[in-house]
């Protein structure tokens, strides 16, 4: 190849498309890899609660355009739990979720 700017230009193509084929077979190899493990207890997700967190709540609800669903999900203290209600009921369809789940032993 040429000492041109053309040649340069391709060349750096050449080499980015050679990082991104190697970044795609790194990251495929480490598909089946389990996610690690994370021990660290989580803080209540409300403001200023600085109590562990006990419970996952989870709504899924319609988004505003009625294009596709929202999923929100908060970890939070046993009484922030007994607090929580569903909000987005005006978007509730056939798929809407309000589910409260006690982390496991370990995550609180």
């Amino acid at each position: 190849m040429a000492d041109t700017k053309s040649g340069r230009a391709e060349q750096a193509r050449n080499q980015e498309r050679r990082r991104i084929e190697r970044d795609v077979a790194e990251a495929l190899e480490r598909g089946d890899e389990p996610e690690p493990a994370d021990d660290t207890p989580v803080e209540c997700y409300r403001r200023n609660c600085r109590e562990l967190a006990a419970f996952s709540v989870t709504e899924r609800y319609q988004e505003e355009t009625g294009k596709g669903a929202v999923e929100a999900t908060a970890r939070l203290c046993e009484i922030h739990t007994a607090e929580e209600s569903p909000t987005n009921l005006d978007k509730a369809y056939a798929d809407y979720v309000f589910r409260v789940e006690p982390l496991p032993d370990g995550n609180h």
